[in-house]
């Protein structure tokens, strides 16, 4: 006698191996899924850092110079001693290349990007261009020297570049700023 009860009891209800290894892997790429997003989500995290740390080494070098004596922006030679008037004492200030051989600010990012800043004349005449360029060794380079040269205004370029760490792609980021002879306030 076949009785509902014994049908209950002689069938044991379950899960196959089959089924339990399909839910097994389900749930392993499901988790290796969700590992491999955060993984990616932490490397584009740090691809930003590298960019707004560019930008920071940027605006420090571009205040640096913005703040630097018009004369001293514009000289082209890197002597030892400056004349400052109406005095005929001399005062030791850095030149822009001398300037250049530290990085722009002490974060390890502003040490391994390279850096090029250029001064040029406002609006731009023939034979008007200083260019610097400090590779991330720290050795400056001069690339051109003005011998035009202007008593008004002068463009600053300051460009960084660098390798990123995601995909190994060069990247640049820029700034320009026009500065004006005139007196520090």
């Amino acid at each position: 006698m076949n009785t509902r009860a014994n049908r209950r009891n002689g069938n044991a209800e379950g899960f196959s191996l089959v089924e339990v290894m399909v839910a097994a892997v389900l749930v392993t790429i499901f988790f290796v899924s969700i590992l491999e997003l955060n993984a990616m989500c932490l490397r584009y995290i740090d691809a930003s850092k590298e960019s707004l740390a560019a930008l920071q080494s940027i605006q420090d070098r571009s205040e640096t110079l913005r703040n630097r004596v018009f004369s001293d922006l514009t000289r082209t030679t890197c002597g030892p001693c400056v004349p400052v008037a109406p005095a005929t004492t001399c005062v030791t200030t850095p030149c822009v290349h001398d300037l250049m051989a530290t990085p722009a600010n002490p974060a390890p990012f502003s040490q391994k990007a390279a850096e090029v800043v250029t001064i040029s004349n406002y609006p731009p005449t023939l034979n008007g261009v200083t260019q610097f360029t400090r590779s991330p060794n720290g050795s400056v380079a001069t690339n051109s020297l003005r011998t035009n040269p202007v008593t008004d205004l002068v463009k600053v370029d300051v460009k960084v570049t660098w390798t990123m760490a995601l995909g190994g792609r060069a990247r640049t980021e820029q700034t320009s700023s026009i500065v004006a002879n005139g007196t520090k306030k």
